[in-house]
């Protein structure tokens, strides 16, 4: 699926990675934070925010697989943190408003965003309906010309920073799967928080770099006109738009884990114990072989869902089955590679004991590894009967 244009592509990414990126990350790791509108607006007027967004609000307007190869690029920023961020910003928060979207919406909010001007975070989750996305409890209450929002979002990347929201909300009663709107939030005023809405930072076990925070909305209000699409189609749009995240979320490990096999190789190659490397024991070399062999896999299988959705197809259940693969490798691989650092592994001075932390957050966000086997399950037909 890589051709010459795609590998430029992904060339020119790194390039920008390893001048504006590499150089801050132990102290943006220290920190808990990284500065997002700086390098948003970098990576924005280079055009990397909007590779397959519309050229009209700012975009490339490429297909698919060079998104797919901007996702593989920034998943070889040595703190997963940040390469999460910005899928948010590519990924997870922005393809529904630019498929779905009015004019009105998308030079608004789209073009911006593709700019690096504004910061974009997702509010889906909750604290009591994570992966059931269908039990959250937001509401948007039409009052005039308005929506009226209250409830809370929880587990939100870029919210610390972000200067909108993607928000799901339930904007009347009835089916829990066709009462709910996507809807555009403006979340600051002069670069403060609007009335009526307040967060708290939350401390991860990973991911430092990226910031997380709990949302609270009281009475915000919210012009009708900034609902993405149709009143009550919110929950199908984020069924969709969860399905280049998850794809997303799983091509950036590919190269992540790469990384770490490569990097564990380099290490066993000079650790010495008993008067040879690490790395001539048979059971280390035929091990991290293995590896190998099982993340180039789920690269085939990632380029396959994305060939499956540039045809017009239906991805989910390979983009399932993807992000579910990357989830098992994310902690077989990190590992087994630590293992293999010794005692080195073990300390936090090392990108492999960072890949152990960070990269255990895919089978749990944006959809846990028992949603992928559902979903899985049910293009498979044999989901079991629910109990009366």
């Amino acid at each position: 699926m890589m051709t010459p244009d795609h590998i430029a592509l992904q060339d020119s990414v790194r390039k920008l990675i390893d001048r504006e990126i590499e150089p801050h990350v132990e102290k943006w790791e220290a920190d808990e934070i990284f500065p997002a509108h700086e390098v948003f607006k970098k990576l924005g007027s280079a055009g990397y925010l909007g590779v397959n967004k519309p050229v009209e609000f700012g975009g490339m307007g490429l297909d698919y697989s060079y998104e797919i190869a901007f996702c593989e690029a920034i998943g070889g920023i040595s703190a997963g943190g940040v390469g999460m961020a910005i899928a948010v910003q590519t990924d997870m928060a922005t393809p529904a408003l630019a498929r779905f979207g009015s004019d009105e919406l998308r030079e608004t909010f789209l073009k911006p965003t593709v700019a690096g001007d504004f910061v974009v975070c997702l509010g889906v989750s909750e604290a009591g309906a994570g992966s059931d996305v269908a039990s959250l409890k937001t509401t948007a209450r039409k009052d005039g010309s308005d929506y009226v929002i209250n409830g809370s979002k929880m587990w939100i990347t870029n919210g610390l920073q972000a200067d909108w929201m993607c928000l799901l909300a339930n904007t009347s009663d009835g089916d829990i799967h066709r009462n709910k709107s996507l809807i555009c939030l403006p979340l600051r005023e002069g670069g403060k928080l609007r009335p009526g809405i307040t967060m708290n930072k939350i401390k991860k076990v990973g991911m430092w770099s990226s910031d997380t925070a709990q949302v609270f909305f009281d009475d915000v209000r919210v012009p009708q006109r900034y609902r993405i699409g149709d009143e009550g189609m919110g929950f199908t749009y984020q069924m969709r738009q969860f399905q280049e995240e998850r794809l997303s979320g799983a091509t950036r490990r590919v190269t992540a884990l790469t990384n770490a096999i490569n990097e564990t190789i380099e290490y066993t190659r000079q650790r010495k114990a008993f008067g040879r490397s690490i790395l001539d024991n048979q059971a280390v070399h035929f091990r991290l072989a293995e590896l190998k062999t099982e993340v180039e896999l789920l690269r085939s299988v990632i380029y396959r869902a994305a060939q499956v959705h540039m045809s017009g197809g239906d991805m989910t259940e390979l983009a399932s089955m993807a992000k579910l693969k990357a989830g098992r490798l994310c902690r077989e691989v990190t590992d087994s590679c630590l293992q293999y650092w010794g005692g080195m592994g073990f300390t936090w001075d090392n990108r492999v004991s960072r890949a152990w932390r960070d990269l255990r957050l895919i089978s749990i966000g944006g959809g846990a590894d028992e949603i992928m086997l559902t979903i899985i399950c049910k293009h498979m037909g044999i989901l079991p009967k629910r109990a009366a």
